[in-house]
């Protein structure tokens, strides 16, 4: 398979819109926490549980499709290939313990990927929406469409004081973690990131890596969501964390016009490094290709490399994770294959942006 035909497969058509301040918020997210009235929880569900949960849930809402999303798919975790299965963690789209750890987890998926619906994650349904740029308000708007639609449907665990009740406690309540994905190389750059931080904690908000809890923050991209869920209403949780986002984006923005204004040619120096560097390599580690694809992103945003697409980071953030790089080969690799792997493939890529000019 050609690498053209490749990325226009496994890239997600709402990855390949431009949203509003994309060059920073490189996509927003809403997620909900549910769990159905009269079953046992999956943390304490049996295999036999597990399997009614999926075969209820699924029934019910294969039916009707929801109008503005149309008809969902539905993949079964035990029918999935372990590198499938890794290749869904790396899109965003299943969480690693649907993956891993669940009892006969399942995903059901809108055409475009921009909805899915992990069913007997830690709860019995996990609703996600996710947007290309800044678009927190229109995730609320269609997560609360799907939470209404899916609730006409099936009969929720609900208490009149707690909310809407889950496996953690930190979820209980309005069952609402709103995240944002940032680029912010200049705040990293200008040692400023440091200090903003424990002021984005004290708000309750928590700082992530790319894959969410646990994980680091390659290519200084950082997740950005919610920790309270109980005690403030769904459109409160979105308003404040967009409140900080907005901020961020303005000081992100002014720290790179200081880079400019101060030190332009060792920045274009640091880009273009990048850029050769990625472009020749024949072997690439990828906390390095994190660190070179936001840079030369950065170059890309503030007009000092041009011809090429800015959407080459959210592509390549993805492609030359060890489970897209083991699906484009066809085969299982070493870690030392992949790094050969992973250089060639951002060598192609780059190739690829000049043919398309």
């Amino acid at each position: 398979m050609s690498l053209e035909r490749f990325i226009s497969e496994a890239i997600s058509p709402w990855m390949k819109k431009d949203g509003p301040d994309s060059d920073i918020v490189l996509s927003s997210r809403i997620r909900l926490a549910r769990n159905l009235k009269d079953f046992t929880f999956p943390i304490l569900a049996t295999m036999e549980e597990a399997k009614l949960i999926v075969n209820h849930i699924s029934t019910n809402l294969l039916k009707n499709p929801y109008n503005s999303v149309g008809q969902l798919e539905l993949l079964h975790m035990d029918d999935l290939k372990a590198n499938v299965k890794k290749v869904l963690v790396e899109k965003h789209l299943i969480s690693p313990h649907l993956s891993e750890e669940s009892k006969h987890g399942a995903v059901l998926l809108s055409e475009d990927e921009s909805v899915s619906i992990m069913i007997n994650e830690e709860d019995h349904l996990r609703i996600q929406c996710l947007f290309s740029g800044f678009q927190l308000s229109e995730g609320l708007v269609l997560a609360s469409g799907l939470d209404d639609w899916i609730e006409d449907k099936l009969t929720y665990a609900f208490d009149e004081k707690r909310g809407y009740l889950t496996s953690c406690p930190t979820n209980v309540g309005t069952g609402l973690r709103a995240s944002v994905m940032m680029h912010l190389p200049a705040l990293v750059m200008t040692q400023q990131l440091n200090k903003i931080l424990p002021a984005i904690n004290q708000l309750g908000l928590v700082v992530r890596g790319i894959y969410g809890e646990g994980s680091e923050a390659l290519g200084n991209l950082f997740q950005i969501s919610n920790q309270m869920t109980l005690g403030k209403s769904e459109q409160d949780i979105v308003e404040d964390l967009r409140g900080v986002v907005m901020q961020l984006i303005q000081q992100e923005r002014s720290a790179r016009e200081m880079l400019l204004q101060s030190s332009k040619i060792q920045l274009e120096d640091r880009v273009y490094r990048s850029f050769g560097v990625l472009s020749n390599s024949r072997i690439m580690e990828s906390k390095e290709a994190a660190q070179r694809l936001s840079e030369v992103r950065l170059g890309i945003d503030l007009g000092l490399i041009e011809g090429i697409s800015g959407n080459i980071l959210n592509e390549l953030m993805i492609l030359t994770q060890p489970g897209f790089l083991q699906q484009f080969a066809g085969e299982t690799l070493s870690p030392n294959q992949r790094d050969e792997r992973r250089a060639a493939l951002i060598r192609e890529r780059l190739k690829l942006e000049d043919v398309r000019k």
